[in-house]
């Protein structure tokens, strides 16, 4: 298939599908796959693209991935060969979407024909922007009872700023208009551009690990062409390989001999870890190599915070084996170790956001058979001491004295909501106790409003994408980027059980929702946590201060049941020896905190 095409730059196209969660993309890269006969009745299913069992249980798209194919015009006859870099949807991925797009000159944009524009779309829209492509407007699932093109079209224009005329409209399911859809690519994306005589500049979109072939690299060449047995360096780390193979995706790996200017491939170099081949970084030639990157480039910036602490003190070893090989398909994943004196040994990790976070331990569970237990999320605050000296803290147990500390700060994120009107009372009411500051308010077609506010991403993280839903009907939309730093007014909120602080437990929030927030969670602990033989205190404090208290009163025995009358005395005596052996029960006896209470922090009432 690939030499068909003579590496000729016009006969090529490079180009992603963007679109907000569930708005079909997967769906429509099978039936482009199913037309241009890259999968037959033996290898087709659903979400092809998508290697992980847990991206098609959830029906979401969680690591990018490329396919090459030639697809004939019907119009003309003209062959060209197409690569699809497929993307992830949700916004926790959003640093791997714009790498992806940063590969392309084109993209398909999917707006349902049902639902139209949400958050998602236009954050996708954006980011396409940014790198200059070339934007196609699909309205998909027009085979739908309550699809309304014409609408659709309306918003395209009204809210997109997109020709409405360019909009294709498609069934992803049944195929719909998808072979046409397929012939205008070649007309709307323009062929890729670069100079073949240039050093070797190519950029690293994704990674992968294989066990037998080692770190694999999927690039797009920009500028020169890479050949089998060259030396070739990334720019970032000033790493040096040879390649073993290069290759197109095309469902598996087709090896050639060479991948030339506007081409997208795969590169084997006997790479031993995934850190050697960073999502973002520039490969070039060793021997001759290009002065200047290409731009863009930055480090995957983890957003959450959270310990993980395997149940079985046994199974540490292995969880940090697992957390390693999880890391070599994952470069976003990062961690490192911490103890808890509740806890004992885990890591603490750093995730791009929520979904990220749970799909984490999910593949932990799966594939590794390990059960661990979470700490509450957090997110990395920035503080300056008595000294000016700048500290970061991800983890409660690190925050200092609040005498040592004059001036705190607290990541914001740029939030964007897209609602029906009718809902803006109670979201306003919503943005309001998460202290939100409103930039922009725009109403949109079709009775829908844009919000565009600061959040603090402390705020974020907690309970409010549920909220959100469930004050809107599920009919409200949220995308977020990372804003800066804040100052705020912060403490530590301890939760002491039997006396003795929890740090798994502990959480940094704002001064004003404090004692709001302590009671909260100690009224949930008290009814997970199981009774024992004694009376158990739970307590909220900030420093020595106790802002809420709850007490899990003791499972006790009838010792005066045996006694049918007689003297009193012998009654108060057998009390006062149940009573004497549960107060020395207490300085003794340990309080077993079940999983669900560290879980509790996440769960809203």
């Amino acid at each position: 298939m690939y030499r068909k095409m003579n590496g000729k730059n016009e006969s090529v196209r490079n180009f992603s599908i963007i679109a907000h969660i569930d708005h079909g993309k997967s769906t429509l890269a099978d039936r482009i796959l199913e037309l241009a006969q890259v999968t037959d009745a033996r290898t087709q299913k659903d979400q092809v693209l998508d290697s992980m069992e847990l991206e098609r249980e959830r029906g979401i798209t969680i690591k990018s991935n490329s396919v090459s194919f030639q697809w004939k015009r019907r119009s003309d006859g003209k062959e060209y060969l197409y690569n699809l870099i497929d993307t992830p949807g949700h916004v926790d991925f959003t640093y791997e979407v714009s790498r992806s797009l940063a590969a392309c000159e084109g993209a398909l944009l999917l707006v349902d024909a049902s639902q139209g524009i949400e958050a998602q779309t236009l954050s996708n829209l954006y980011l396409a922007m940014e790198n200059q492509l070339s934007i196609l407007p699909v309205i998909n699932k027009i085979d739908l009872p309550s699809a309304d093109i014409n609408r659709t079209r309306n918003l395209i224009q009204e809210s997109l700023g997109l020709d409405p005329e360019l909009a294709i409209p498609v069934s992803a399911r049944t195929g719909e208009n998808v072979i046409e859809l397929l012939d205008r690519i070649a007309d709307i994306i323009p062929p890729p551009q670069g100079n073949s005589q240039a050093p070797l500049r190519a950029l690293v979109y994704d990674s992968y690990y294989d066990s037998f072939a080692g770190a694999v690299m999927k690039i797009r060449i920009f500028d020169g062409s890479l050949q089998t047995r060259d030396k070739i360096q990334m720019m970032s780390t000033g790493r040096k390989f040879q390649t073993n193979e290069i290759g197109i995706s095309s469902l598996c790996n087709q090896p050639v001999p060479e991948l030339k200017t506007g081409e997208v491939g795969y590169v084997i170099a006997g790479i031993k870890t995934i850190e050697d081949t960073r999502v973002g970084d520039t490969v070039t030639n060793a021997d001759d190599p290009s002065d200047d990157p290409l731009p863009g480039y930055r480090e995957a910036c983890p957003m959450v915070f959270a310990g993980l602490f395997p149940i079985q003190g046994d199974d540490f070893e292995n969880f940090k084996d697992a957390m390693d090989r999880l890391k070599l398909n994952d470069s976003s994943l990062s961690f490192e170790q911490e103890s808890s004196p509740a806890l004992g040994f885990g890591l603490r990790v750093g995730y791009l956001g929520l979904l990220h976070m749970e799909i984490i331990q999910e593949r932990l569970r799966r594939e590794f058979h390990l059960d661990l237990l979470s700490t509450a999320p957090s997110v990395c605050y920035r503080l300056y001491d008595t000294k000016g000296k700048e500290l970061l803290i991800d983890n409660p147990s690190r925050w200092p004295d609040s005498t040592q500390i004059t001036r705190m700060e607290e990541p914001m994120a740029k939030a964007v909501i897209i609602t029906p009107q009718s809902y803006l009372g109670k979201i306003f009411a919503l943005l309001q106790e998460k202290r939100g500051i409103q930039l922009n308010i725009s109403y949109l077609a079709n009775q829908r409003v844009e919000l565009m506010y600061h959040i603090p991403l402390a705020e974020l993280i907690f309970e409010f994408y549920d909220r959100l839903k469930s004050c809107s009907s599920g009919f409200a939309s949220l995308d977020y980027e990372s804003a800066g730093f804040s100052e705020n007014t912060l403490v530590k909120l301890d939760i002491l059980v039997n006396g003795e602080p929890v740090d798994a437990l502990a959480s940094i929030v704002h001064k004003s929702q404090a004692e709001q927030r302590g009671r909260r969670l100690i009224e949930r602990l008290k009814d997970l946590i199981p009774r024992h033989q004694f009376q158990i205190p739970i307590q909220a404090s900030i420093g020595s201060k106790v802002i809420a208290r709850e007490n899990i009163s003791p499972l006790r025995k009838n010792v005066t049941a045996k006694c049918y009358g007689g003297d009193i005395t012998r009654k108060r005596k057998l009390l006062e020896k149940q009573k004497e052996g549960k107060r020395k029960m207490k300085q003794i006896g340990r309080v077993d905190i079940p999983q669900e209470a560290f879980l509790a922090v996440l769960k809203r009432d």
